[in-house]
């Protein structure tokens, strides 16, 4: 696992074309926001375990 720190505005790139940049640090919860290309599925966690328990 790699661990990062960033700060609000900051970002990281994942291969050519995905990023991840952090939009906002408020009360312990981090908001970000993904790029990616429309064919790389990107879910939170909680719903993919969901999706997986119904299949």
């Amino acid at each position: 696992m790699l661990i990062l720190t960033r700060k609000e505005g900051e970002s990281i790139t994942i291969g050519e074309d995905i990023q991840i940049k952090v939009l906002a640090v408020q009360g312990g919860k981090v908001r970000l926001g993904i790029e990616a290309p429309r064919e790389v599925t990107v879910n939170r966690e909680e719903v993919l375990l969901k999706s997986e328990k119904k299949g």
